[in-house]
């Protein structure tokens, strides 16, 4: 059987939100799989809090695995962020971004408010325009000293994990409960999406707006038993990651690679 990650050969992977859920199982499979990246950055919003205590033994069992402080709401924890990454790749560039962070505030048409909206558009949209803008050097740099041709996650990335139930086409899930915040947050990501992979093409960084499936995590869980756990999603996700090329560029795929609807 393959290796879970053979395709994907990223020298140095971030991930945003790796606390918990599907950020920390994409780290535990990175450093399980043969051709673990040099450095995994790690990050989240409280490192000495209860609730990465597994992402700190994971940590503690593999030196690659690298925990910084990040709030992506934050700019200066961003910056501060991203200033500890260059320090730790010594003049190396960032291959892949997984702008990974995000938050949901039950709540339904009418009762959604301004504060609500807000806050969930600071953490699932504006972060990620601030965290890809922090990394941008890095991943021009990466993509500028590949020998590779053309664009991979491998070579220089941005992954924006998304959500179906953003999709204008298809908001599935409508009927079980609206989170409009929510809805409204991953829309909106998946144009930030198309936007940094129109304007960073010249640069060879790719970018892609992924929906990791109805996983079984903390948010997952809110509306129902979802089928996935976030290792079999994650299995996938790190396989398709492998697979994706500059003819993905700007799309909106699902843990299998298969293009979902805007």
């Amino acid at each position: 059987m393959a290796d879970k990650a053979a395709m994907l050969n990223a020298r140095s992977v971030l991930v945003t939100g790796s606390n918990r859920g599907i950020g920390l199982a994409i780290i535990r499979q990175l450093v399980e799989s043969s051709n673990s990246p040099e450095w995994i950055f790690a990050t989240c919003r409280e490192p000495e809090g209860p609730r990465a205590q597994e992402l700190r033994n994971l940590a503690a069992k593999h030196q690659g695995v690298k925990i910084i402080q990040l709030e992506v709401t934050e700019p200066c924890s961003v910056q501060a962020a991203a200033a500890r990454v260059t320090e730790h790749l010594q003049g190396a560039g960032l291959n892949l971004l997984i702008n990974n962070a995000g938050i949901v505030k039950p709540s339904t048409l009418e009762s959604e408010t301004p504060e609500n909206m807000s806050e969930v558009y600071k953490n699932n949209v504006i972060g990620p325009m601030v965290v890809s803008q922090a990394f941008l050097p890095l991943l021009r740099k990466a993509s500028k000293e590949s020998p590779q041709k053309g664009m991979s996650c491998s070579k220089a990335a941005i992954v924006n994990v998304s959500s179906k139930g953003g999709s204008i086409t298809n908001p599935i899930f409508f009927h079980v409960g609206h989170f409009i915040n929510y809805r409204c947050s991953k829309a909106a990501l998946n144009m930030l999406t198309r936007c940094q992979s129109l304007a960073l093409a010249e640069d060879k960084i790719l970018s892609v707006a992924l929906y990791p499936g109805w996983v079984q995590t903390d948010m997952g869980n809110t509306i129902g038993q979802p089928p996935l756990t976030a290792d079999a999603s994650v299995k996938k996700i790190l396989n398709t990651l492998g697979h994706l090329s500059e003819k993905n560029n700007g799309t909106f795929v699902n843990w299998e690679g298969e293009t979902v609807a805007w």
